[in-house]
């Protein structure tokens, strides 16, 4: 065993590599923060949209036959216009020969314009009972609905049943619906409808608590004489016939302008116009009938005049006499008026925004089935390709090898990854590069050869400058012409060298990745990246190694031809993940970049959450650092060309832009389980579980593993995925935002050995 020991001594001040990751560290926490507030805006996006899409909750209607013995008589006998003065209820009733003509469930983009030209073609007004969720979404129609001259009225921001609801839920629907209409059209109103109303008469000691706190705090409920039952659809004359009051008494009309299906509603209206006033009826709105009937009465008290006659001379029959009576109008000022706008505003985010997003995952959910496809064929035609008996890389390499260690502060693990090559079964030297450690690692590797009898081995200690470094160190120092490269907390079965290099037999091989293996996988955070493991990385490698556009050798376990290194200019500085620069430098040279299943490496994952975060952040900002640095590909030609209009694509396809939009899969999920449908979404998404289960289990095949970790993937999609999803994310903004990280250092425990009897 020989030593290369550098002139300076230990250090007790930080070293570069600290205070980098110090820095680093204080910088990325504005990125996280960043992160989870993109992440905060599209779930509060996804939320509203819901919101405003369903009812949440508690929306049983009242059962008919419900007792009514709270009720006063005069309410559940009188008109159906209910207003509440000095703390008394009292009643109004449309005047005779006037039509109240109301619309409920509106606004409709398709049925409320139509309704709205046929109303001002008849000069005809009108009071719509509108839903806020509905406002917020088509504001326009509503401020289109208010200045042609037309009332508007509050049916609920959900169309809920008020009956049962808390009165806290009463309050939000009351106000939601109110700050929709200051958005939309700068007004409030005091005219109220409860959704699944009639008549008075129907009014029971469930909804009459509501009507009365209601009518208490200045609304005026509004009920029907007469109801088209439109919703129905029996047809436009039945709707005419239906919504015709008997005689000439006057009557508050219920139709729809949406809610459904309302073609016959729009057919119906002006037959229904044009009928009424060849009966010598007049049109008006909640207010106008209101202020008809005080005046009536006034009239009435005056001068013995007949209440129908007065109302009949006031209104006239046309819109300007509507114009001024549209007394529930309240203009919206202040608080409520900026509250409404921003509410319009945010709603019309969410307009633009789910739609989108719905698209998004469309293409994500197609691009996620075909990798899983396009993984299990060709995952399947390399391991039937490459275990043909007829199979040869060539003639068997027999030749040493340099095994190149680079490692900074592996106390716990060197011993135990020289001990792995100590029974190496291929003739090797080991170079482990010390790259400034401060616990002793050189000494402790040194201690470990002695004891082994390892004499091929070499412990180069030089002032700390980062893994590439440390790499570049070792294969300038090395004796042979392959160097494999291995972490200093991973260990190598004994046949694992001799496998990696026999590709080396095809002088077009440059490069090998080895098969890289989880050793802690007994704990939850173990088991979760063995999966990932076997299925996400080595099923990927079967995969890109057929297609000939490898994107990553491991820097677990990789081997090099030493010419191919020095040609590409050694391991790079430039980016985090100089595993994955150095793989496709090699195919822009020209060399072959390789998989060998059958060697396989045990690594040490991260223990914690907090490390893997870090881990896999530098993975893949280090990835986008790469394709970047290598985006000349796409335009050269030769096998750099190959690799840029072949791997390039497919990693940033599979690795970047599918992954970091795949949470829209789970976003979706949990939006339609509230808001749609819980058991269609529920079965949905155990189908693609169920799809991946299949992947896995075919990568688990392939690679002889037990089987029993797979019931950790249904908590693995739940948690440690959505995790994944945040770091890329992370990662993206870091790389929008030009961020840069030195390589960082995880804590090790060194509970990796000797894999004999592992797996």
């Amino acid at each position: 065993m020989t030593t290369t020991t550098p002139s300076r001594g230990r250090r007790r001040a930080p070293t570069r590599i600290e205070r980098a990751a110090g820095k680093a560290a204080a910088l990325q926490k504005p990125r996280v923060i960043l992160a989870m507030l993109l992440l905060l805006g599209l779930t509060s996006v996804m939320l509203l949209d819901g919101y405003l899409r369903a009812e949440v909750g508690g929306d049983e209607r009242v059962r008919d036959g419900a007792s009514s013995s709270k009720v006063p008589d005069k309410i559940l006998n009188g008109g159906p216009i209910i207003s509440f003065r000095g703390g008394q209820a009292t009643t109004t009733s449309v005047p005779a020969k006037t039509i109240a003509l109301t619309f409920d469930d509106g606004p409709n983009p398709t049925y409320t314009p139509q309704v709205l030209k046929i109303l001002e073609k008849y000069d005809v007004p009108a009071t719509f009972f509108v839903v806020g969720s509905m406002v917020s979404r088509y504001p326009g129609i509503v401020k289109d609905m208010v200045d042609q001259g037309n009332e508007v009225g509050i049916h609920t921001f959900t169309h809920v049943d008020l009956s049962y609801q808390s009165d806290a839920r009463v309050r939000r629907e009351m106000t939601q619906t109110q700050l929709a209409l200051a958005g939309a059209a700068g007004i409030t109103t005091t005219l109220f409808r409860a959704p699944y109303s009639s008549e008075t008469d129907a009014i029971d000691n469930y909804s009459w608590p509501v009507y009365k706190k209601l009518g208490e705090e200045g609304y005026t409920s509004v009920f029907v004489d007469t109801d088209s039952d439109d919703w129905k659809k029996p047809g436009a004359s039945k709707i005419v016939e239906w919504a015709t009051p008997s005689g000439t008494s006057g009557a508050s009309v219920l139709m729809h302008d949406a809610g459904g299906d309302r073609e016959q509603t729009v057919e119906a209206l002006p037959e229904y116009i044009e009928k009424m006033r060849a009966k010598g009826y007049t049109f008006t709105t909640i207010s106008g009938a209101v202020e008809a009937q005080n005046t009536a009465a006034r009239a009435g008290q005056q001068a013995n005049a007949p209440a129908g006659a007065a109302g009949g001379q006031l209104l006239g029959g046309n819109r300007n006499s509507a114009d001024r009576l549209q007394a529930a109008h309240r203009e919206a000022t202040g608080t409520t008026l900026y509250e409404g706008k921003a509410l319009v505003v945010a709603v019309a985010v969410a307009e633009f925004t789910v739609p989108t997003l719905s698209v998004g995952l469309v293409i994500v959910g197609v691009a996620v089935m075909g990798r899983f496809g396009m993984m299990l064929i060709l995952a399947r035609r390399h391991y039937r390709l490459r275990n043909r008996r007829r199979f040869s890389w060539g003639p068997t390499v027999t030749r040493p090898v340099t095994v190149i260690v680079p490692a900074y502060n592996e106390k716990e693990c060197i011993a135990n990854t020289l001990e792995s090559l100590a029974r190496s079964t291929h003739p090797i030297e080991v170079i482990v590069v010390d790259d400034g450690s401060s616990d002793g690692t050189s000494e402790i590797a040194r201690e470990a050869a002695r004891s082994l009898g390892m004499t091929n081995v070499r412990v180069i200690r030089q002032e700390n400058a980062g893994k590439p470094a440390a790499l570049n160190n070792g294969v300038r120092s090395a004796s042979h012409d392959i160097v494999v490269m291995m972490d200093g907390d991973t260990v190598f079965e004994p046949d694992t060298v001799r496998q990696l290099v026999q590709p080396f037999a095809n002088p077009e091989v440059g490069a090998v990745a080895g098969n890289a293996k989880v050793g802690n996988r007994d704990t939850v955070i173990g088991a979760w990246q063995h999966i990932e493991y076997v299925m996400g990385f080595n099923l990927d490698r079967r995969m890109y190694d057929l297609l000939r556009c490898m994107p990553t050798i491991p820097g677990a376990i990789g081997a090099f031809r030493r010419e191919a290194v020095l040609q590409v200019g050694g391991m790079s500085e430039d980016t985090l993940a100089e595993d994955t620069d150095i793989t496709i430098a090699m195919h822009r040279a020209g060399w072959r970049v390789v998989y060998q299943e059958h060697a396989r490496a045990w690594t040490e994952a991260p223990g914690s959450l907090k490390q893997l975060w870090s881990q896999r952040y530098r993975w893949s900002y280090g990835t986008m650092q790469a394709l970047w640095k290598h985006r000349e590909s796409l335009t050269d030609k030769g096998p750099s060309g190959r690799f840029g209009r072949v791997g390039m694509p497919l990693v940033v396809i599979f690795q970047i832009v599918t992954p970091v939009f795949a949470p829209l899969i789970d976003v979706f999920t949990a939006y339609s389980m509230i808001f749609v449908d819980f058991q269609a979404a529920l079965y949905a998404w155990l189908a693609v579980l169920g799809v991946q289960l299949v992947c896995a289990a075919y990568a688990f095949k392939l690679d002889k593993e037990k089987y029993r970790y797979l019931l950790m993937m249904p908590l693995q999609q739940l948690a440690y995925r959505q995790m994944m999803y945040l770091v890329l994310i992370h990662s993206c903004i870091t790389a929008l935002t030009g961020g840069r990280l030195r390589w960082q250092k995880l804590k090790r425990t060194g509970e990796v050995g000797t894999p004999a009897g592992v797996g």
